[in-house]
């Protein structure tokens, strides 16, 4: 089985033939696109006409053109010293912006029609395969610039955001630990102390956290100026809260995310009781931030990759074969690259795109964490997959519900691992599951408003030292871990490596996806046969909104009930581990 990807399946090298043609097919392409509708205004005011438009737009979006940037990124992510890779990257992306830039006034005219042209649009039986996408784009239309604005925003978004980010991270993925007579690679070490003794797992913790001291100069210039760039973008748009845009971005409702925020917010308890528990199970009188994510013990039961491959196998194929045929066919592929390595970025993701392979990066430490990691990367990958049976307009997949079917995919892996574990074990497994519950909702609900505090301080003080960073950092993860911890203030140079807050308030959706997945195991538990409705779910894509895809699994999203009955779940796990450590 490889366990490096194989990046033939998109391009031989970055010299290859091939990038080139394929750049050449899409400039041309969208050249004709733009050359007929920029003159011919037709499908403004005739359903067929737009239909027409729509096709012809779908076939730029299955063109290769977006493969090559893939190919130089996956390539850059495996090694950041690839220059080579790193030039053609950039002058990719000019050439895509421009590409980009083209095609603006299409989606921006639309936006302008009369609401009676709209309800026309929207009524056409002609359009009724694109009429979740025209909402979109009609909803959109309230935020939109004139086309010579977007075009500036577009031409200034890598190098006033994008660059700056890229920055850090060539910088954080270049840092080494040493520890104990070894070289480790920083991703590596970060996964590492978790696992360790107590007095190791300080040790290298306080080695880690000093590279992130050495590092906050850089990420403090970095996030004052992508966050100053957001104010920017989010005025010119009249979008009044610095989540707005994300959570609109995300397809989800404002109103509803601000419940989820406070129903988890007004939960903090459940998080508070969990720690103390941990704190009597690591039999100490505090806790550091180092301790976390730590072992409370030892599970015999070791999940080595082989291991790990085996059983999240068996998990997707009980819930349905045709999830064991995607994770086999992409381990099989050279689809998923395994191991960390110096100069590898840390991390996990899903990579994938129309018409384009699937890719999956992992760093596994034959973990507890890397084993719920692949079901959680290879559940996104599931997801990817199933909704390639969509238009190309629809293979997509909002945040919301992407993370929603990653978390689906982690919990059934988790509740088997508590199956298998021996009793004396069980502990510890239910204790590593609480955990994972912990930090995928509380956790990152405590970032989403940390970054909302370092936003209004932003936006107020006009710019923020790495030492307010840091104390806001603290302030939200105190809240959430409670009296059972003491903080200091290098832990809050976290900031540094924390990328989800240079995707502005993603973070949120681990946490809407956890509780949302929770309910579906609770009704797969009493029916086996939800499993269609599942995969229903899972295959929709992006052809409808989230709320309308969960209700079609009979989930009403829109309601706080929903996220209280998954608080509600976590808080019965917390009580039974208090029950079985007394």
């Amino acid at each position: 089985m490889p366990v490096e990807w194989n990046l033939n399946l998109l391009y031989s090298s970055v010299t290859d033939p091939t990038i080139e043609a394929d750049q050449k097919k899409a400039d041309r392409g969208v050249d004709a696109f733009e050359k007929k509708y920029r003159t011919d205004k037709k499908y403004l005011k005739d359903s067929a006409a737009l239909a027409q438009a729509l096709l012809d737009y779908e076939k730029l979006i299955s063109l290769p053109a977006d493969d090559a940037q893939y190919y130089v990124y996956l390539r850059k992510d495996k090694n950041i010293e690839d220059k080579e890779a790193e030039a053609l990257g950039a002058r990719l992306e000019d050439r895509a912006t421009k590409r980009s830039n083209k095609l603006i006034f299409f989606a921006l005219e639309l936006g302008k029609v009369s609401e009676t042209v709209q309800n026309k649009f929207m009524k056409a039986e002609v359009l009724a395969p694109y009429r979740y996408w025209l909402t979109q784009v009609f909803e959109s239309a309230k935020y939109n610039l004139t086309e010579a604005e977007e075009k500036i925003l577009s031409l200034k978004a890598d190098v006033s955001s994008g660059r700056w980010v890229q920055a850090t991270d060539n910088v954080l993925n270049k840092q080494t630990v040493e520890f104990e007579g070894e070289t480790l690679p920083l991703p590596e070490a970060e996964g590492k102390y978790m696992q360790l003794p107590l007095e190791q797992r300080h040790a290298l913790y306080t080695k880690v956290r000093s590279v992130y001291g050495n590092v906050a100069d850089i990420a403090e210039s970095e996030l004052n100026a992508i966050y100053t760039d957001k104010k920017i973008d989010d005025e010119l748009r009249g979008m009044k809260e610095p989540y707005e845009a994300t959570i609109r971005g995300y397809q989800n409702e404002p109103k509803s995310v601000l419940a989820l925020v406070k129903a988890v917010t007004d939960s903090a308890e459940i998080s508070h009781r969990f720690y103390a528990a941990k704190k009597k199970l690591l039999g100490v009188k505090t806790l550091s931030y180092a301790d976390r994510g730590a072992s409370v013990g030892e599970l015999k039961t070791k999940v080595p990759f082989d291991t790990a491959v085996s059983m999240v196998r068996d998990v997707f194929g009980g819930l349905d074969p045709a999830y064991a045929d995607i994770f086999d066919r992409l381990l099989n592929n050279g689809q998923v690259d395994v191991y960390p390595k110096k100069g590898k970025t840390g991390g996990a993701y899903c990579l994938s795109s129309v018409e384009m392979p699937t890719f999956v990066l992992l760093n596994q430490t034959d973990s507890f964490e890397s084993l719920k990691t692949l079901a959680h990367e290879m559940g996104h990958a599931v997801h990817a997959e199933r909704a390639k049976s969509q238009r190309p307009l629809y293979q997509g997949h909002p945040i919301s519900t992407a993370e929603t079917a990653s978390t689906f995919f982690e919990y059934a892996a988790l509740k088997r691992l508590l199956e298998i574990l021996p009793e004396e074990e069980r502990i510890i497994g239910l204790h590593n599951m609480i955990q994972d519950d912990v930090s995928t909702v509380f956790r990152q609900i405590a970032c989403f408003e940390f970054e909302r505090d370092l936003h209004a301080a932003i936006r107020t003080q006009g710019y923020v030292a790495k030492e307010q960073i840091a104390a806001l950092m603290n302030k939200h993860m105190g809240a959430y871990l409670g009296p059972a911890f003491t903080l200091v203030p290098e832990d809050g140079n976290f900031f540094v490596t924390w990328g989800h807050i240079r995707r502005f308030f993603y973070v949120y959706s681990y946490a809407y996806g956890q509780l949302i997945s929770k309910a579906m195991h609770r009704k797969l538990e009493k029916d086996p046969a939800y499993i269609s409705k599942v995969d229903g779910f899972l295959s929709a894509g992006e052809s409808m909104s989230p709320e309308d895809i969960f209700a079609t699994c009979d989930l009403d999203t829109r309601k706080p009930a929903l996220f209280k009955e998954g608080l509600k779940s976590i808080e019965a796990d917390v009580a039974e581990l208090e029950r079985l450590i007394k």
